[in-house]
């Protein structure tokens, strides 16, 4: 910094450049946490799926003497969308990976403002809906609810922060 030079002049880059509002901020965050936690389980259930299935089958044996609600969580629709889920492991594996990668790089857009990033970002979170939809039609019987709260949860938030998208 030389003398002659104002102040203002070198911080004018920094006050042009639009600031990443707060919710933007948190929600991309945890989008990066999510999609780190669904990359480990997308893995996981890719390598592991043929041992949680033999689990689940084991599990079946001793469901006679459990409480009502533990057999519904355990029950035979369980098993069969564990049954799809194992058969159909490869394209479930690769629908994953490709909503983790949308999701990711969606996210990086938005903190960037761009408008792109949240129609990445939109695809890669329902992508799994539409695979599971056409790959393990069980689970719309049995978990939906539970797998659709927080996807539901983040769209409407981002839907909601979608005004600061400016580029």
């Amino acid at each position: 910094m030389t003398p002659e030079t104002p102040p203002e002049v070198l911080n004018f880059d920094e006050a042009v450049k639009p600031k990443l509002p707060t919710g933007l901020n948190v929600l991309t965050i945890l989008t990066f946490v999510g999609c780190a936690w669904e990359l480990y389980s997308t893995v996981n259930n890719f390598i592991g799926g043929k041992k949680a299935l033999e689990e689940m089958e084991k599990a079946q044996e001793k469901l006679a003497e459990a409480p009502a609600w533990a057999r519904k969580l355990a029950g035979p629709e369980v098993q069969e969308m564990m049954l799809q889920s194992f058969n159909n492991k490869v394209p479930i594996f690769i629908i994953g990976l490709i909503a983790v990668t949308l999701c990711f790089y969606g996210a990086l857009q938005m903190r960037k403002l761009k408008k792109e990033g949240y129609f990445l970002w939109l695809v890669g979170e329902i992508l799994p809906f539409i695979g599971s939809l056409i790959f393990v039609p069980a689970l719309f019987n049995t978990l939906f609810i539970y797998f659709s709260i927080f996807p539901l949860l983040f769209i409407i938030l981002y839907t909601v922060q979608r005004k600061h998208l400016t580029k």
